[in-house]
């Protein structure tokens, strides 16, 4: 579950990106190197992505990889007693 919502948030973030630089769905594919349906599985959390499909976007989006992670919140589980 918790890989759903992150693969959404980074969709998300792959989107906000790509609008604030004014590239369509279909100009960042070309620019990445990837096909534009690609694109839209990943900014709508279908896909999940490979280090290379993140350093591509980087790229194209000209950020550094880290700017297209979204911030998670960490926490620790319990470990219940046995």
């Amino acid at each position: 579950m918790q890989g759903e919502v992150f693969k959404r948030r980074f969709g998300e973030r792959v989107q906000e990106l790509r609008l604030d630089s004014g590239l369509s769905q279909e100009a960042l594919a070309n620019t990445a190197g990837l096909h534009r349906t690609h694109i839209s599985l990943i900014e709508r959390g279908r896909r999940s992505v490979r280090l290379e499909t993140i350093e591509q976007l980087a790229r194209a989006l000209n950020v550094q990889p880290g700017t297209l992670m979204p911030i998670i919140k960490l926490g620790r589980k319990k470990i219940a007693d046995s």
